[in-house]
């Protein structure tokens, strides 16, 4: 039985297109055969209404099976999982009692392992693939859990002049995980909402590649309508609809972080 890989999506800066990678990356491996356990990690339960309508998200979040309940109980989050649509592809879902996370924190003994201890049986038992986990757009003690829980961060960046804003300061909080937790490694900037007609696109791209220890995934996400239809129908695109540009985008971007992961 293969290791459960985990791999966190971050950026401390907001619209970089975590949610939408977390979902579509996760919905993607599961059709190629892997189980998959995504964890909506953000207050804004954008994850979560990727795959269910609100009424059923807004359940989740009222009736405690949802993140927050298990991270301040510190209970297993084995009692938290529920199935999605899609076969091979389970969620924990959140809610919006999330945004009280890091005063619910504070005062745990060893704080920065909260998540860790809560999923270790999950883990251990090997049933998943993978895990990905979906993080808000900060820098604090909730999105240190997420990382000192992951083998992997892929940290997806917008293709426009203000994507690079803040990406040092991503990188410093990641040098700060990886003293407690050294098996943390960055996969790769995943470069989304890219548009090829634009200058600012290329001299991203540009500025990316060229910067020294900074991986950047060959794939990238373009700009399409598609995503917006899907996130509108609580669907991850690779799913609602197959075949747009978005969808196989997606698929080559799960393909590759596959070779990357069993390197």
């Amino acid at each position: 039985m293969s290791r459960t890989k985990v791999i966190a999506f971050a950026n401390n800066k907001g619209g970089s297109g975590k949610t939408t990678s977390c979902s579509n990356i996760g919905c993607a491996l599961s059709m190629m055969g892997k189980k998959v356990l995504i964890i909506d990690g953000d207050m804004q339960l954008n994850l979560t209404l990727s795959f269910f309508d609100e009424e059923r998200a807004l359940e989740y979040a009222s009736n405690g099976k949802n993140i927050y309940t298990a991270i301040k109980e510190e209970k297993d989050l084995s009692d938290f999982v529920v199935p999605t649509e899609y076969e091979n592809l389970d969620i924990v879902p959140s809610t919006s009692l999330m945004s009280g996370i890091e005063f619910d924190l504070f005062p745990k003994w060893q704080r920065e392992f909260v998540l860790r201890k809560c999923l270790s049986s999950i883990v251990a038992r090997g049933y998943y693939d993978y895990i990905l986990i979906d993080s808000p757009p900060t820098l604090g003690g909730w999105v240190m859990n997420v990382l000192c829980v992951s083998d992997f961060v892929i940290i997806p960046v917008e293709a426009s002049p203000w994507g690079l804003f803040g990406l040092a300061n991503m990188f410093d909080f990641i040098g700060k995980v990886k003293e407690i937790s050294p098996r943390l490694e960055i996969m790769g900037i995943m470069v989304t909402k890219a548009d090829e007609r634009k200058t600012y696109f290329k001299e991203t791209l540009k500025t990316l590649r060229e910067s020294e220890d900074v991986r950047v995934f060959d794939g990238y996400v373009k700009v399409d309508s598609a995503i917006e239809w899907s996130q509108d129908n609580s669907k991850p695109v690779v799913a609602y609809k197959k075949y747009s540009r978005s969808a196989l985008e997606y698929k080559k971007l799960a393909k590759e972080i596959l070779d990357y992961a069993n390197r």
